[in-house]
């Protein structure tokens, strides 16, 4: 199977997490709990889901280096998306840093994400 195709249904659900994020920004300040906890449970399936499908595109023999810096790159991404995302969460004053980070972070999971998917072609 392609390996691109492998990653449809993660690249959907991270679609659906950005989505359910912008709907999360725009409801505002106190944060909407369902919509919250809908957020959190849809990106953390889109780790699963991209997790599963990249320890089966790396289970071939003889993958390159580069590849493997990518994917922890993205992992990190993911790490700080979490990371922001909770603190941004707590009943604290608004930080700039945190939401800059939280905004950048995704750019930069997509541009290594697809990186690694056209050197694992």
């Amino acid at each position: 199977m392609d390996i691109s195709v492998r990653f449809i249904v993660p690249a959907v659900v991270f679609l659906l997490t950005l989505a359910s994020g912008l709907w999360l920004s725009r409801a505002g300040k106190p944060l909407n709990t369902a919509i919250f906890t809908v957020h959190k449970l849809i990106a953390l399936g889109a780790v699963v889901a991209t997790a599963f499908q990249t320890y089966h595109a790396l289970a071939k023999p003889a993958v390159p280096a580069l590849p493997i810096v990518l994917i922890v790159l993205v992992g990190l991404c993911v790490v700080t998306l979490f990371a922001t995302g909770a603190l941004m969460s707590a009943n604290k004053p608004r930080s700039d840093r945190l939401l800059i980070l939280h905004k950048i972070a995704p750019i930069v999971a997509v541009v290594a994400g697809a990186a690694t998917l056209g050197l694992l072609q």
